[in-house]
């Protein structure tokens, strides 16, 4: 019979969600996918069928209080309709900092969920809600399975010259070290290319996640070597609201000098820097393509120029590139970023076929580039069933 599985992804005022079918070990499937936007202020609820079409839609008036807690209540009520015959086997979560404990899926439990809790500190604006996912299933299903599926872990393995700061061994020995994110995007990533493109999943690439949250990594036959994201999810890349790597001494000077408390240069450094820090605009980088302002214009290409400078790091870790893949928001959505940053890699042989690029090809090099430059959809949900059930699969080996 077949199984389902629900993986989420769950914000602060969003939450992904979809659905997956899997029978005797197959690859999983895609039935439902879905979000709602909104919490807290016009919750909107859409949910498609696997090939787009709309299942159900529903708004909540402005201001109505939309919980956790009732909204899995009446997601997992509305899926027992639509899951024709399957069993729901269990959820999966994508769980943002596994911190050094958890380099692989694990299975919720109390001990593993206070083990989460405790690493809320390293990732404030995304551990929490991530958690409160998983005690508001909890809540109204608490016979259900539930796994997490840590972003950090596909770094785990990075040499261990990658992983450290140059800070005293006693600061490291409690935790401080770079563990790097987006990893269940980058595991997807290196699983599709090396389905599509064997030879150059073997090489050496720089896959790019560009979002509201953006990092690169450098892959070496489809494991990290090396990745910009560090410590917390603040650092590297410029990014929708997060200034990415700044000198640590600017900080210091907000403390010591300008009378800054630690909790507004928090503020600063997650929500009122970056794109919309540089712009004034906003965080969005559709809206900064599409203005007029010329701050828009060098946010842009702040954007693009330390998306460059970042790269030609990571071609030093790896010692050379073959590859760079696109993904996620603006890395699958937006071929004008995509020239501006592959203009800033001419040196290292990357050369664009600009049609292909502007029509949002897959294969996006020109035929005598020396990289092979793609655009590849990301799948983190699928990522997060996969784990699922081969973790729930191995639960039942042994019980």
């Amino acid at each position: 019979m077949a199984q389902a599985i629900l993986s989420l992804n769950a914000g602060s005022s969003s939450i992904k969600f979809a659905v997956f079918k899997s029978e005797q070990q197959a690859d999983p499937v895609l039935s439902v996918a879905g979000k709602v936007e909104g919490i807290g202020t016009a919750p909107h609820l859409v949910a498609r069928d696997s090939r787009g079409a709309v299942l159900t839609e529903r708004r909540w008036d402005k201001g109505q209080a939309l919980t956790h807690e009732a909204f899995f209540g009446d997601l997992l009520d509305w899926l027992d309709e639509h899951l024709d015959g399957c069993d729901l086997a269990g959820v999966g979560h994508r769980i943002v900092h596994g911190g050094e404990a958890y380099a692989a899926p694990v299975l919720v439990t109390p001990e593993t969920l206070a083990g989460m809790e405790a690493l809320t500190p390293l990732a404030p604006l995304h551990q929490p809600h991530n958690l409160a996912a998983i005690r508001a299933v909890a809540d109204v299903r608490p016979d259900l399975a539930q796994v997490a599926c840590f972003d950090t872990a596909f770094h785990a393995g990075q040499p261990e010259v990658a992983r450290r700061f140059a800070i005293p061994h006693e600061l490291e020995d409690r935790g401080m070290r770079r563990y790097g994110f987006h990893g269940l995007s980058y595991e997807y990533i290196a699983l599709h290319l090396a389905r599509i493109d064997p030879s150059l999943a073997a090489g050496r690439v720089i896959a790019a996640h560009l979002g509201n949250g953006a990092s690169l990594c450098a892959m070496q036959g489809g494991r990290s070597v090396d990745t910009t994201m560090s410590f917390t999810t603040l650092d590297g890349l410029v990014m929708g609201t997060r200034s990415g790597s700044i000198d640590p001494g600017l900080i210091l000077y907000l403390l010591l000098q300008e009378g800054c408390t630690a909790e507004s240069v928090q503020r600063l450094l997650y929500e009122r820097s970056g794109l919309l820090g540089v712009s004034g605009v906003s965080s969005d980088m559709r809206a900064l393509l599409e203005s007029d302002d010329p701050r828009a214009d060098e946010a842009v290409e702040l954007f693009a120029y330390r998306f460059a400078r970042e790269a030609g790091a990571l071609t030093s870790s790896l010692g050379g590139l073959d590859g760079l893949v696109f993904t996620a928001g603006i890395g699958e959505n937006a071929p004008a970023v995509r020239a501006l940053a592959c203009r800033r890699l001419t040196w290292l042989g990357v050369v664009l076929d600009d049609e292909a690029n502007k029509r949002g090809a897959a294969l996006i090099s020109a035929p005598g580039s020396a990289v092979t430059v793609r655009v590849v959809p990301t799948d983190e949900e699928q990522m997060i069933a996969r784990h699922t059930l081969h973790l729930l699969s191995q639960r039942q080996e042994t019980t």
